[in-house]
């Protein structure tokens, strides 16, 4: 049993939303997509990217093999590279693609392409469960950067791999345990690229209800510039 709730803002600087996310706590699918492209490409890819994904994962529902959860991040790509071809003012867009999917009353699956990101909340201490398609995490963190350098470093948001952008696709998968009481949280880099992750941490922490956790945790991120979209989908193990 769980609970979840999502939630998606512009931010400050951007008069349109280019994320996109499914919370269906019914089927245990949440996918958050943070889209990139000129016009309404980025809006486009994202959606398209999680819809496709999601589909998937419904109609094979009886699979929960990590690679038929990979399969769906590849038929997305494949879904955005067609429809990059629909026109020029799609060419050349992507997304950012994270997925958790439930396995059964203990384990949960995770899969990601790009930098947004899932953290696990349990027994008091959050936890990064996905790692970043960028060049900080790839390439920056061997060559004996400090970690304020990397996050200040002017390459911190270049992605090294992203919905759509080539043929073939990296995904970052695994299973984890949950257990009651435990919180994930699936964010865009607009909320964990702005908001310190002990800000994160309190805010699960906290006695609010998951919709005021989300409210708080935009408003932050709002407070600190906004400079992006804001996306956020919360669950709670029960």
């Amino acid at each position: 049993m769980l609970e979840a709730f999502g939630l998606s803002d512009p931010g400050c600087i951007r008069s349109n939303n280019e994320d996109y996310f499914i919370s269906d706590s019914r089927s245990g699918v949440f996918i958050v997509a943070d889209g990139m492209g000129g016009a309404n490409a980025g809006e486009y890819a994202s959606r398209l990217s999680a819809e496709t994904l999601y589909e998937f994962l419904l109609n094979s529902s009886e699979d929960n093999s990590l690679g038929n959860l990979e399969q769906g991040f590849a038929n997305a790509n494949s879904a955005v590279r067609t429809a990059s071809l629909e026109g020029p003012e799609f060419d050349g867009m992507g997304t950012t693609l994270v997925a958790v999917r439930v396995v059964d009353d203990f384990h949960m699956q995770i899969g990601n392409v790009g930098d947004s990101r899932a953290y696990c909340l349990s027994a008091g201490e959050l936890s990064l469960l996905t790692k970043d398609h960028t060049w900080v995490t790839e390439v920056g963190s061997r060559l004996g950067l400090t970690d304020d350098a990397l996050r200040r470093h002017p390459m911190r948001h270049v992605l090294t791999m992203a919905i759509g952008v080539s043929d073939e696709i990296r995904v970052n998968s695994h299973v984890f345990s949950v257990f009651s009481g435990d919180q994930i949280l699936l964010c865009c880099d607009g909320l964990h690229g702005v908001v310190e992750e002990e800000i994160l941490r309190d805010t699960l922490n906290s006695e609010k209800s998951l919709p005021e956790k989300a409210h708080y945790l935009v408003e932050a991120a709002k407070e600190r510039g906004g400079p992006d979209n804001i996306t956020v989908v919360l669950i709670r193990i029960l």
